[in-house]
């Protein structure tokens, strides 16, 4: 994108040459746009494929690009898609997709209920509780990691089960899972919490 933008600069308005590289801009935006949609829908079937739950932040993308400081890195993100191709494959393949209230998923203390308040640019959780996420790998967002246990805790007692397994017993008194195609097997759970771009980070490029 940065070396097809300054062909249309460098041309005089109505030449030939400017329509050229108008035309090589639009061909860049739309290859951008099938990768990013290739890429939500590879990801989302391979996350509904490998989990009976997927649980998620119920976010107005919308509101979100109101922020002009993250409206780039959110829509370069493609989280809409994502979550569109994810609801998708849930349904084809009969697997539990829960959209969950996002209020306070990052605030409340994963272990404890308890509120701790962060700002956007705090990535890491600590509760007096002793509950504490973090890790000297700068790329572990330990913030979203206890975001996602909220997420999966809400949704699992979205679907009527508050407990750490997903089974019953049928008439038998043999364990039954409750969850479409579950078969025997422990039940998979997962919860998909997006990574928030701070008001610094750039987009990426793709």
């Amino acid at each position: 994108m940065p070396r097809v933008i300054p062909g249309i600069d460098r041309n005089k308005k109505g030449s030939a040459n400017r329509k050229k590289a108008i035309n090589r801009l639009g061909r860049t935006h739309l290859r951008i746009s099938r990768q990013r949609e290739e890429h939500a829908k590879r990801l989302a079937r391979c996350v509904i494929r490998s989990n009976d739950l997927v649980a998620y932040e119920d976010l107005r993308i919308r509101n979100l690009v109101k922020n002009y400081c993250l409206a780039k890195s959110i829509n370069d993100a493609g989280w809409y898609q994502f979550r569109k191709w994810l609801e998708h494959f849930g349904t084809k393949f009969g697997r539990v997709t829960v959209a969950i209230n996002p209020a306070y998923t990052s605030q409340n203390c994963s272990n404890c209920g308890e509120v701790v308040k962060k700002s956007l640019s705090t990535r890491t959780h600590t509760c007096k509780c002793g509950c504490q996420l973090d890790s000297p790998k700068a790329t572990l967002r330990e913030r979203d990691h206890n975001a996602a246990i909220n997420i999966l805790q809400r949704a699992l007692g979205t679907v009527g089960h508050t407990g750490t397994r997903i089974l019953d017993l049928n008439a038998c008194g043999d364990p039954t899972s409750t969850l479409p195609d579950s078969g025997l097997e422990e039940p998979r759970w997962i919860a998909v919490r997006v990574a928030w771009p701070t008001a610094k980070q750039e987009s990426p490029r793709l």
